[in-house]
């Protein structure tokens, strides 16, 4: 298809997504929580068949990564804003200064309209319909362009949102990147993007044509920090689930580790007593996720090689070396890392993790600032001291201490980057509010003072006016 066919198409689904809109401008609470509850239902009554899609999509895919990952994630937002929503809804009252009197002002939450969201493939459902979540809960239509590297789960929901949403409400679209890049450049009332910072500029170039407002939710190197008073056990029983979770394929895993020096080596052999007491076997071991394509496999070798080329020390873990086959790879630790290794300038996304040595905490803190600010950063220390030096000193989109990814679970905690890890947030209310105009609003009754303030100016009731407000 054409790059002028698949815009007339897109065209053709957002202008009747836009129609439907202008017919119910602004749903009433009941709307939105039905359409909140049969959201909840179509991942509840179909959720076997969604875990198969995303399995066969991987072409192994824990269903245990997908029942945490995906469904049960997806599945408390829903419930956190069905129970909220009216908390939400209610306009919010503001204050007005002697000057303003009498007069009233508030604040209420108006939809935008339609709501664009492009999904990347390491979360297809969460990150698909958690964004829908806020849209809808904030009274928007919705048009999702699912990833070409997900097509079983694509298809699959396609199915089951026109079987549980009346039409017109959302559109599914799937399609490869020539797709994408007419999608991104639709006048959208707002767009969502999940993916990469590269991708993620393109986007942002992309939908400043019509002006449209966007949500970044990028990535980045989220770095961790061992404190020097942790114990080294305690730290890997702490963040190895958010680093294997979905082999590692996470925008939140951790990246890379900063340990103490010369504990390393009890570092890497707490790590690998772990994962094998985890994973007894990569091989066919189906809670162990397969990196999602052959591409995303090669590109993950090269980060070894180019590693082991320039000196690092690479340690494969688990009892067997994985498959290529299936695309199991093994969580590899690599350590005698420096910043000429491909795998310290780039976003990982996968089951490697780079261990860094730091003499002092205050270099450790120095590494971090010095490169993006990362999406997020994860501090293993029970010293309060040293938790609050790291917290004042760093930028990140968030933060987990003694623990990894899960503030992503977080329903009443906003998710969002900083700098090159994203723009703008969601989840519970910050979801709400970034998928509504907050339009300000004014009001004033029968009596009103304004001609007071009529020229010709310099009269005695301006005198007093300017004597009380200047101070």
């Amino acid at each position: 298809m054409t790059e002028d066919a698949i815009k007339t198409d897109l065209t053709d689904i957002l202008t009747t997504l836009k129609n439907s809109f202008k017919k119910t401008p602004f749903p009433e609470i009941q709307q939105r929580q039905q359409d909140l509850k049969a959201l909840k239902a179509l991942l509840l009554e179909n959720q076997d068949a969604l875990i198969k899609a995303m399995d066969q999509d991987f072409g192994n895919r824990s269903s245990d990564d997908s029942k945490i990952g995906d469904i049960l994630t997806t599945v408390q937002g829903i419930n956190y804003s069905i129970d909220r929503l009216k908390k939400w809804m209610k306009p919010s009252k503001r204050h007005l200064s002697l000057l303003l009197q009498p007069a009233s002002a508030r604040v209420e939450y108006q939809p935008l309209g339609v709501i664009g969201i492009i999904v990347p493939w390491n979360y297809p459902v969460f990150l698909g319909l958690g964004p829908l979540t806020a849209a809808l809960a904030a009274g928007n239509k919705a048009m999702i362009k699912m990833s070409e590297y997900t097509p079983h789960t694509a298809s699959i929901i396609k199915q089951l949102v026109d079987k549980y949403f009346e039409p017109n409400k959302i559109s599914i679209v799937e399609g490869d990147a020539s797709v994408a890049a007419v999608f991104s450049s639709l006048p959208f009332d707002h767009l969502f993007f999940t993916g990469s910072t590269n991708v993620g500029k393109l986007v942002m170039r992309a939908a400043a044509e019509h002006l449209v407002p966007v949500t970044l939710e990028l990535g980045g190197k989220s770095p961790a920090i061992i404190a020097d008073d942790m114990d080294i056990n305690t730290a890997v029983d702490r963040f190895i689930l958010g680093k294997t979770l979905n082999a590692g394929q996470t925008c939140v895993a951790p990246d890379y580790i900063f340990c103490p020096k010369g504990k390393t080596q009890q570092l890497i052999d707490a790590i690998e007593k772990t994962f094998e007491r985890m994973y007894p076997s990569v091989k066919d071991n189906k809670d162990y996720t397969s990196v999602i394509n052959p591409a995303q496999h090669t590109r993950l070798q090269a980060l070894i090689d180019d590693a082991q080329a320039k000196g690092a020390v690479i340690t494969p873990l688990g009892s067997d070396p994985g498959c290529s086959k299936t695309r199991q790879m093994p969580l590899t630790l690599i350590h005698g890392v420096n910043k000429e290794m491909l795998v310290m300038q780039q976003e990982i996304f996968g089951p490697l993790l780079p261990i860094v040595e730091y003499d002092t905490l205050q270099q450790a803190i120095d590494y971090i600032n010095a490169e993006e600010r990362p999406l997020a950063l994860y501090i293993y220390s029970f010293n309060k001291a040293c938790q609050d030096q790291i917290l004042k000193s760093t930028h990140s989109g968030g933060v987990c201490i003694n623990d990894a990814a899960f503030h992503v679970a977080a329903e009443d905690l906003p998710f969002g980057g900083v700098g090159s890890s994203g723009m703008g947030s969601y989840h519970g209310s910050e979801g709400f509010k970034t998928f509504s105009h907050a339009k300000s609003i004014l009001s004033r009754g029968r009596v009103s003072f304004g001609k007071f303030l009529f020229p010709p100016f310099g009269t005695a009731v301006h005198n007093l006016i300017y004597k009380l407000y200047i101070r």
